[in-house]
């Protein structure tokens, strides 16, 4: 008996959802025959002004609902989440709840869809750092134990699963929906020295013949101690007077910088300071660069499909294969293998990489094409 009697409920909580929800739904609408789908935005994540610009630059619909949750720790929001959403699906009666990433939403509404025996779909499952001290973690390994089907990025993926008792019929290998995204939206990418400009910031800095670094810092770990953030800025000043370097501030960091009075470590003139940007901004920003230092996972597999070399300040990865068959390289917060590994670049010597395997702009289709397959099964 078909499982295809309702919607597929889509949901997106924060930033990164949004590159990976909006193929997705492309891919739901153009499959023959059409998948119905509900957007819901839980609003884990929101920022008005960044938020529209968003849905224009990924030419994402406007969401169906939205829960508003807004910020809080992890159990309020996690909580706010499901007592919003479990209203929602039992007015619209889904076939499925679609989930990706790993944030609270992605959690919250797998719980409240699983308790009530609606099937959940897993969009980017497998994936793992082994550090159980990130949230985000977690969130990985429940939502992957009882999602009901589970499409992966990279087949390593397949071998955590196994790991953790999940069953390999279970799991489909579709590819990374977040390329799709990039590679329909290359085209588009804003200039970088007209993203410097509009922030006040000398575009010169993007045009400089040796080229130009790009800079993200987000996670707690590097940026909620003081000791900590103040090393980090410390080599990335001596960096910027190697390469200029274009910072697009977390509002968490930028608040740390002036907490912990270290604002003189990155006024020096050779950091272009801006605020979050848009994803056309960042994207056009990142194919520009000579090397993306960050502790972002999104932009770890960003640079490995625009082949442009990464450092990653973080201590561990959940996408290993940006680094066994990509561009980033692990560098945590040892300051002297940040300066050798951008001294490694600047000499020619980065890591060029390959592209992954369905890392081709297709993995939104293949999900949409399986996803149909096994609603028409019943979803078993």
């Amino acid at each position: 008996m078909s499982a295809l009697n309702g919607p597929v409920m889509c949901i997106v909580g924060a930033r990164p959802n949004f590159m990976k929800m909006a193929p997705i739904l492309r891919a739901l609408a153009e499959h023959q025959p059409p998948l119905p789908a509900l957007l819901v935005h839980t609003g884990q994540h929101y920022d008005a002004s960044m938020s529209d610009q968003l849905f224009t630059d990924l030419r994402l619909p406007r969401p169906d609902i939205n829960l508003e949750v807004g910020s809080g720790s992890h159990a309020v929001q996690t909580a706010e989440v499901m007592k919003r959403f479990e209203p929602a699906m039992d007015e619209h009666k889904p076939s499925c709840v679609l989930v990706v990433g790993d944030v609270n939403s992605t959690l919250a509404c797998t719980l409240v869809a699983v308790k009530k025996g609606v099937p959940v779909v897993h969009v980017e499952a497998g994936l793992r750092s082994w550090d159980r001290r990130m949230p985000e973690e977690i969130n990985r390994v429940l939502t992957d134990q009882v999602a009901d089907r589970l499409y992966t990025t990279e087949r390593s993926a397949l071998a955590n699963l196994l790991r953790e008792g999940v069953a390999e019929e279970r799991v489909c290998f579709a590819g990374n929906v977040m390329i799709d995204s990039l590679l329909s939206n290359r085209p588009h990418a804003r200039p970088p020295a007209d993203t410097l400009a509009a922030h006040g910031a000398d575009p010169a800095l993007v045009r400089a013949a040796g080229g130009y670094g790009v800079v993200t810092l987000h996670r707690p770990s590097n940026v909620d101690d003081a000791a900590t953030l103040s090393s980090l800025l410390g080599v990335l000043r001596e960096v910027s007077e190697r390469l200029p370097l274009v910072f697009a501030l977390h509002p968490r960091t930028r608040g740390n910088i002036e907490r912990f009075g270290l604002q003189h470590l990155v006024d020096n003139g050779r950091m272009a300071l801006l605020p979050p940007q848009g994803y056309l901004e960042m994207l056009g920003l990142m194919a520009g660069a000579t090397v993306v230092l960050t502790d972002s996972g999104g932009l770890q597999e960003e640079t490995t499909a625009l082949g442009v070399p990464c450092l990653t300040l973080r201590e561990n990865t959940e996408r290993p294969i940006t680094v066994d068959e990509g561009t980033n390289t692990m560098v945590g917060r040892d300051v002297q293998a940040i300066r050798d590994g951008v001294s490694a670049i600047l000499a020619g010597q980065g890591k060029s990489g390959r592209v992954p395997e369905n890392w081709d702009g297709r993995a939104a289709e293949r999900i949409a094409a399986d996803l149909y397959r096994w609603l028409q099964a019943g979803a078993g």
